[in-house]
């Protein structure tokens, strides 16, 4: 969800050159992070991630055990074992650990795409709502406060907490996939 300040900043110095007067501009910002993280629907979503993510974290937590037994295991028997038998036992380590590694990547992988997934329909509503308060309340433009973007803005001009409102307002109870499914005839 990060995007590059530059053009945000060509956007805003267009939008003040092309406006017939600087008074007529009305400018916003949310925070899409910190929305995400109050609606009701991102709560839910953080919620069912973190059960995946302790789900997965247990298995990998099991094989890692096991490599810590087989490490112990070779650590103990390998003053009485032939060169061959130490080789193998490498091996074998080497195969479990490149395992480990790979599960370690591929859970990353997947619970990544699970959040881009679960959150995707969470961020198009709030679009939504964004693009309708910005149209029903005057606003030129709204831009989103990033940790690379919008450095300083005075509070007034923070328009998370009315879009948090109005998306919970408007998306009661509904899970992040379930709800993403549904069409949203409300319109406000």
């Amino acid at each position: 969800m990060r995007r590059i300040a530059i053009p945000a900043a060509l956007a805003f110095a267009a939008a003040l050159y092309a406006a017939p007067a600087a008074a007529d501009v009305k400018i916003g910002f949310v925070d899409l992070q910190r929305a995400l993280n109050e609606v009701e629907d991102g709560k839910a979503a953080k919620a069912q991630l973190k059960r995946e993510f302790d789900q997965k974290q247990k298995t990998l937590d099991e094989k890692q055990e096991e490599l810590k037994r087989l490490k112990a295991d070779y650590d103990k028997q390998q003053v009485v074992m032939s060169d061959t038998a130490k080789r193998e036992k490498q091996a074998e380590f080497d195969r479990k650990l490149a395992d480990v590694q790979g599960t370690y990547v591929n859970l990353q992988k997947e619970l990544s795409e699970r959040e881009r997934e679960m959150t995707r329909g969470i961020f198009e509503k709030m679009n939504a709502i964004i693009r309708e308060m910005a149209e029903s309340e005057g606003f030129t433009m709204v831009f989103e406060k990033t940790d690379s973007g919008l450095i300083y803005a005075p509070p007034q001009y923070d328009l998370t907490n009315e879009l948090v409102r109005k998306y919970n307002a408007r998306h009661k109870g509904g899970s992040p996939a379930a709800s993403a499914k549904k069409p949203n005839g409300k319109k406000k």
